[in-house]
C-alpha cells in the first residue's frame, strides 16, 4: 500500500509539472525619479524569452543605469537578457544640472549591442561615446537626428549642446531572401485563397489572382475574359488576373501558386536564425530606426504617421514574424536607406495587416487573414493573403 501510495503520488506531481513552454514570468519597469523618463518592454513573456527593454529620458535629465535589488545589471538605455525568473528593473534617472548639456545615447536594436558615455557634460568637454556590438551583430555608424554623424564605434566630440545619439547594428548573420522561397506565388502582385475587392480608382502593376475562389470573388476590376480563357484584364491592372475557374492550365497553377504562399508563410514564420530580436518597443516601432535582422513580436505591431526606417545594403533582409495584428496610421511612411529593397523586406502577420489612407508601404506582406488598404494607400511589394485583400483607391507596385 505504501508504495501504491507513493507511485500515485509522483504520478500526480508528474501530471502537473509544467512544459517550459508553457511557464510565465514577468518584466516590472519602473523609472526613478519618476519623470526621468519613459520605458518600453514591461510584460509577461515565456520561460527563456529574450527580452528588450529600453529607457527614454524626458527633456532635462540623462539615463545613468538600470539596478536590480539596488545592484547595477546595465548602464546601457537599450538592455536586453534572457528571461528565467520575475524581473524587476529600475530604470535611473539623473537630472541635468544647470549649464550642462545632456548627452543621450540608444541603440538601433538592443539586440544589436550597449552604449557608453550618456551623462551631463559642462559646454566644451571632450565626451567620448563607446558602441559595443553583441555577438552576431556589428557596429554600423552613430546617427542623429536621422543623419550619420560617425562610423568609429568610439566618437568624440566637443559638447556645445544637447546630443542624442543612436547606434546602428547590423545582424552579420543574414538572412538570405531566398530562404523565404515564394515560389509561383511570387509571380503576383496580389494573391488571396477568397477574394480581392476595390473601389476607387485603383492601380496595380503585377499579376494578381485567386484561389479556390473562382473569379467573381475579384469585384470592382470591371474584368475583361481574354480570348484563350485563362486569363482576363482590365484597365487597372498592369498585368494578367487569374482565378480557380478559369481554363486549363490555369486552376493548376493557381492551386501551385496558393500551396506556395502558404509555404512561404509557414516558412518565414519559423525562422530562428539569427537569433530573433523579440517584442522589441513592445511593437510600437514608430519612428524607429530598424536594421536588418529577424524580428519577432508576440503582440501586434503598431505603425504610426511618424513611420519607421530600414537602413541597411541591397542584399540585406528583414523579416517581421507579428502574432497578431499589422496596424499603420494615416500618412505613415516605411523609408528605406543604404539601398535596402522593398523585395527584401517580409512582414510575417498571423492576424490582420491595415495600411491607413495615404500610407507608403514597403515589402512583402504575408497574411494569415485580411490585408486592407485604406484610401490612397501605396504599396511597394505584395499582397499575399490567406483569406482576402481589400482595396479602396490604392496602388500596388510589384518590385
Amino acid at each position: 500500500m505504501l508504495f501504491l501510495g507513493a507511485l500515485i503520488l509522483f504520478t500526480f506531481i508528474g501530471a502537473c509539472k509544467k512544459d517550459d513552454s508553457t511557464i510565465i514570468h514577468t518584466v516590472s519597469l519602473t523609472a526613478s525619479p519618476a519623470i526621468g523618463g519613459v520605458l518600453t518592454g514591461a510584460g509577461a513573456f515565456a520561460l527563456d524569452s529574450s527580452v528588450a527593454i529600453t529607457a527614454v529620458p524626458n527633456t532635462g535629465y540623462t539615463f545613468s543605469s538600470w539596478t536590480e535589488n539596488g545592484e547595477v545589471v546595465s548602464t546601457s538605455s537599450g538592455y536586453q537578457f534572457t528571461i528565467t525568473k520575475n524581473r524587476n528593473l529600475v530604470a535611473n534617472f539623473m537630472a541635468v544640472p544647470q549649464g550642462n548639456f545632456a548627452v543621450n545615447l540608444s541603440s538601433s536594436t538592443a539586440a544589436g549591442g550597449t552604449t557608453t558615455g550618456s551623462g551631463a557634460y559642462p559646454i566644451g568637454t571632450s565626451v567620448t561615446v563607446v558602441a559595443a556590438a553583441n555577438a552576431g551583430y556589428s557596429f554600423v555608424n552613430w546617427t542623429e537626428n536621422g543623419n550619420a554623424v560617425s562610423a568609429s564605434s568610439t566618437y568624440q566630440f566637443t559638447i556645445n549642446a544637447n546630443r542624442n545619439l543612436v547606434a546602428n547594428y547590423k545582424a552579420t548573420i543574414q538572412i538570405g531572401s531566398s530562404v523565404i522561397n515564394l515560389g509561383a506565388a511570387g509571380d503576383f502582385a496580389i494573391l488571396t485563397k477568397s477574394g480581392i475587392s476595390t473601389t476607387g480608382t485603383t492601380s496595380v502593376t503585377g499579376n494578381i489572382g485567386v484561389s479556390p475562389a473562382s473569379a467573381t470573388a475579384i469585384t470592382g476590376f470591371g474584368l475583361i475574359m481574354d480570348t484563350n480563357g485563362q486569363s482576363s484584364h482590365t484597365p487597372i491592372v498592369t498585368g494578367k488576373v487569374y482565378a480557380s475557374d478559369y481554363a486549363v492550365p490555369t486552376p493548376a497553377n493557381m492551386t501551385t501558386a496558393v500551396s506556395n504562399m502558404e509555404n512561404a508563410f509557414t516558412t518565414a514564420n519559423g525562422l530562428i536564425t539569427p537569433a530573433p530580436i523579440v517584442n522589441l518597443y513592445a511593437g510600437d516601432v514608430s519612428g524607429r530606426i530598424l536594421t536588418p535582422g529577424l524580428y519577432k513580436w508576440s503582440t501586434g505591431v503598431l505603425i504610426t504617421n511618424a513611420g519607421v526606417t530600414l537602413t541597411g545594403g541591397p542584399n540585406d533582409t528583414w523579416v517581421f514574424q507579428i502574432a497578431q495584428n499589422l496596424t499603420v496610421n494615416n500618412s505613415a511612411k516605411i523609408t528605406l536607406l543604404g539601398g535596402a529593397q522593398a523585395k527584401n523586406i517580409f512582414w510575417v502577420v498571423s492576424g490582420q495587416a491595415t495600411l491607413g489612407t495615404n500610407t507608403d508601404f514597403s515589402g512583402i506582406i504575408l497574411s494569415k487573414t485580411l490585408i486592407s488598404l485604406n484610401t490612397g494607400a501605396k504599396v511597394t511589394g505584395r499582397l499575399l493573403a490567406q483569406t482576402a485583400v481589400t482595396l479602396n483607391a490604392s496602388t500596388v507596385i510589384q518590385p
